[in-house]
């Protein structure tokens, strides 16, 4: 729209935390503290009856909320679109923390595949936009885990439920700061930018840096919850 000479200022807002020239969008930290509370309780479950959990997060291409949920809730992998993992790899950490007396917790996002699949797991077909509809990635990794460790596994997909509910203190107070800082710019006749986080400050960047390329997991990001694993 800005494009056809409409006035148009952005506002950067999705849970997955994917949208380019911000830290941050806001509904992000809504979704991840919802996916570590029901991570919290999938390991009480866990340790109860001595399984393995698989959590199913949000996240199409990107693993933002299974890497921040996964690392706050103390999962032992963690599974996102930016990584391929082997099958092997992610059982020697779900035994490693078996051995240690942990019931073992898996975070994976609903787009990453084993590095033996040719694509995402998509058995519900296509959406009304024509994308694959994702879900199920954890209820296909659990009987494999199970059958190759012998430790009895379940899975629980969070679906929407991360979508809805009230929003968390951080996301109401950035919320607010990017209206604000939008609306200024439409005063200031600054059309065709967003609105954006670099640390702690609102900037003004172009809809072209927002939009013109998806923001993944950095490796050095993974590496760091990867120490984590096992």
């Amino acid at each position: 729209m800005a494009d056809l000479g409409l006035p148009v200022v952005g506002v950067p807002k999705t849970v997955d935390n994917d949208l380019g020239g911000t830290d941050y969008t806001f509904g992000f930290d809504t979704a991840v503290s919802i996916a570590t509370e029901s991570m919290d309780r999938l390991r009480t479950t866990g340790d109860a009856h001595g399984r393995c959990m698989v959590a199913e997060v949000m996240g199409r291409h990107v693993g933002w909320i299974a890497l921040h949920s996964g690392m706050a809730a103390g999962a032992h992998a963690i599974l996102i679109p930016e990584q391929k993992t082997s099958l092997e790899q992610l059982c020697e950490w779900v035994v490693s923390a078996k051995t240690r007396g942990r019931a073992p917790l898996v975070a994976v996002a609903e787009g990453f595949a084993l590095d033996t699949m040719a694509g995402v797991h998509a058995e519900r077909g296509l959406d009304e936009f024509g994308r694959p509809r994702l879900g199920g990635i954890g209820e296909l990794l659990a009987p494999m885990i199970q059958e190759r460790t012998g430790i009895e596994t379940r899975a629980t997909t969070l679906g929407h439920i991360q979508r809805g509910g009230t929003p968390t203190g951080y996301d109401r107070v950035l919320a607010t700061r990017f209206g604000m800082a939008a609306l200024q710019a439409v005063l200031d006749d600054h059309w065709g930018s967003m609105v954006a986080l670099r640390g702690t400050v609102i900037v003004r960047v172009s809809l072209e840096d927002a939009v013109g390329s998806l923001k993944t997991v950095p490796q050095e990001r993974y590496g760091e919850a990867r120490l984590l694993f096992g």
